[in-house]
């Protein structure tokens, strides 16, 4: 493996892209000639992310023959994805702007490689359509969707509409941006209350109030726009109608380049806390084959009207009556795409990829896709179980378990550092089963015989899940972890 070190600062400045190219990277793009650049699979990939999505891409190049090169921070200089590519390049400090996010130090490390393309993992840089612009024009093929569909699903309020105009169901809300709290008390005497007001460049719950009444409106809305421009740079606020205890049901689809497209079914995402998913799984005991050849059927032929390519999840709330209705679309690998490989026998990742290198869905998926089985993911974060406080660290001990239907995807390991600069998930536990009730058992059992010591995580809480007899009997929404919660006596404030 080459291991190549940098300043601190990350200035790669060789390359130029500091500097004049760069700039003119940013104003002036060439067009990309797929056909003159792929005539063969790609020979080298850079990963424009770390840990265990990192590992997880680095993978999937072995598989496929292709040499991975890693980026790291200073802080992940003992990463294991460091460890395992073929090649390694410091980009820069820990702090996220000074390192992963730096997209002249990222560009000039893919060139530093001579990669031909970057995959973005998720998170970071991965729906960042200025990034995959600047990919665009050096020549460097990004593993993602045209910057332009990312780009109009990146602004909420635009997604919306382009959804609603292929007859993807959406939620009664506004006709774009509500640019005042005047006009968004209109919005909600149409609507009716409760309404949602939620932040169209971000997620993850920034920017988001519900709205239950016309006197609270003002300061809710104030509140949710000075939120969204502090965390976004961006206050812009849209509407949308609130339903009270909705499941979180999401699509996972591949299209090629050739404007095919395929649904590969649902994922349950409802188990969430502070708009953070905990569990998923696949498939959803509520969506019945009728309804899942439904909303497939409609995705396939509106995703090809908007010209979307490779990997992407969009994501429905399903009322109380079992309507689905469409919040967002993520335009990149989702941290939940075990589940959906556990059981279709589809490698997502390795998807990723050789639809980038131009190849058709037809030749990608080989076989008919089936849908076997169930299977549960668990994300171990490091952190309080009880107080939900981060836990960075040394792990003195690290178990994985193992047997039948179990995986885990994780880079930590026995005497590394879980750094405090970064997100807290350090695993993914998935287990598999012929049916819920067995990947439940398998799950219970994995979760029994993971053992990480030195720092806190959330495997007792995961347990705890497990032994709900409300999750059990599938009885879950996204209000599961506050019922939950108040039961076991933890506010998990």
């Amino acid at each position: 493996m080459t291991i190549v070190f940098c300043s601190s600062r990350a200035d790669l400045s060789p390359l130029g892209l500091r500097g004049k190219r760069f700039r003119s990277a940013q104003l002036k793009l060439r067009p990309f000639d797929l056909a003159q650049f792929i005539q063969f699979m790609f020979k080298k990939i850079l990963i424009a992310n770390r840990g265990e999505i990192a590992l997880r891409v680095i993978c999937a190049c072995k598989e496929l023959g292709i040499k991975a090169v890693a980026i790291y921070s200073e802080a992940d200089r003992n990463s294991l994805h460091v460890r395992f590519a073929d090649e390694a390049i410091c980009i820069g400090p820990p702090r996220l702007s000074d390192s992963y996010l730096n997209v002249p130090a990222v560009i000039s490390a893919a060139e530093i490689a001579n990669a031909e393309a970057i995959h973005p993992g998720y998170g970071l840089l991965s729906e960042n359509a200025n990034f995959a612009e600047v990919c665009q024009a050096c020549g460097i093929k990004f593993i993602g969707p045209p910057p332009e569909v990312t780009r109009m699903m990146g602004e909420k309020e635009k997604a919306r509409a382009a959804m609603k105009q292929v007859d993807v169901p959406i939620l009664p809300g506004s006709d774009g941006i509500v640019e005042s709290a005047e006009q968004a008390a209109e919005w909600a005497r149409r609507i009716g209350y409760p309404v949602i007001v939620k932040a169209s460049a971000g997620g993850g719950g920034r920017g988001m109030r519900i709205i239950r009444s016309e006197q609270e409106l003002p300061n809710l809305y104030h509140g949710a726009q000075s939120e969204a421009a502090a965390a976004f740079g961006n206050g812009d606020l849209y509407m949308e109608k609130f339903i009270e205890r909705p499941r979180h049901i999401e699509f996972q689809v591949l299209a090629d380049e050739h404007g095919n497209v395929m649904s590969l079914g649902e994922r349950e995402c409802s188990i969430q806390r502070r708009h953070q998913k905990l569990v998923e799984e696949a498939p959803s005991v509520v969506v019945t084959q009728e309804l899942r050849d439904r909303i497939g059927g409609i995705l396939v032929k509106s995703l090809a009207e908007i010209g979307y390519m490779n990997a992407g999840t969009v994501e429905f709330l399903m009322d109380e009556d079992g309507g689905l209705y469409f919040i967002e679309m993520n335009t990149r690998i989702q941290v939940e795409h075990p589940v959906t490989e556990m059981t279709t026998d589809v490698d997502l990742v390795k998807s990723q990829i050789r639809i980038a290198a131009g190849e058709k869905l037809d030749d990608v998926i080989l076989h008919k896709v089936y849908f076997r089985g169930h299977a549960i993911e668990c994300r171990i974060n490091a952190e309080h179980p009880e107080k939900f406080t981060p836990s960075a660290g040394k792990i003195t001990v690290f178990n994985l378990p193992g047997g039948t239907g179990i995986r885990v995807d994780t880079a930590a390991y026995a005497e590394g550092v879980i750094p405090p600069y970064y997100d807290s998930l350090i695993a993914k536990l998935c287990a598999r089963g012929r049916d819920r009730d067995e990947a439940i058992s398998r799950m219970a059992r994995a979760l029994d015989m993971f053992v990480v010591e030195g720092i806190y995580t959330s495997i007792p809480l995961h347990k705890r899940i497990m032994a709900d007899p409300d999750f059990r009997a599938g009885n879950i929404d996204t209000k599961f972890m506050e019922r939950f919660l108040a039961r076991q006596g933890n506010s998990g404030e």
